[in-house]
């Protein structure tokens, strides 16, 4: 059974930092890229960062980088998602995803992990 399982979420305040983790089951995802993805309440769920399979290049949306950095550690089957600067806007459920190929395109992931609550209070 495949499974991706979030952590790391939770109430910080805005300025600070948060570290999300997403851990990997089932399977190996070494082969291939894998994402973090939000949904705040009445939006739709959008692209946050992306990873490829080796971690030698990363994607951001423009509103998190410089803010915002992703990590894989193939041998521990984890990708991360390092927080700083929050901001209230961040406020979201996270999402990790895997999938073949670096993209911004939910629908070109296969697998997704339950999301984890983020809230930053101002």
């Amino acid at each position: 059974q495949v499974q991706l399982v979030e952590s790391g979420g939770g109430l910080v305040q805005a300025g600070g930092s948060l570290r999300l983790s997403c851990a990997a089951s089932g399977r190996t995802f070494s082969t291939d890229a894998m994402a973090w993805f939000r949904q705040a309440p009445g939006k739709e769920r959008e692209f946050v960062a992306a990873i490829t399979k080796t971690g030698g290049s990363t994607d951001y949306t423009g509103s998190v980088r410089g803010r915002f950095t992703i990590s894989r550690d193939n041998a521990k089957n984890t990708v991360y998602l390092q927080m700083n600067s929050v901001k209230s806007e961040d406020t979201a459920v996270y999402f990790c995803a895997a999938g073949g190929v670096l993209t911004r395109t939910r629908e070109s992931y296969v697998y997704w992990g339950q999301g984890t609550q983020v809230t930053v209070s101002s």
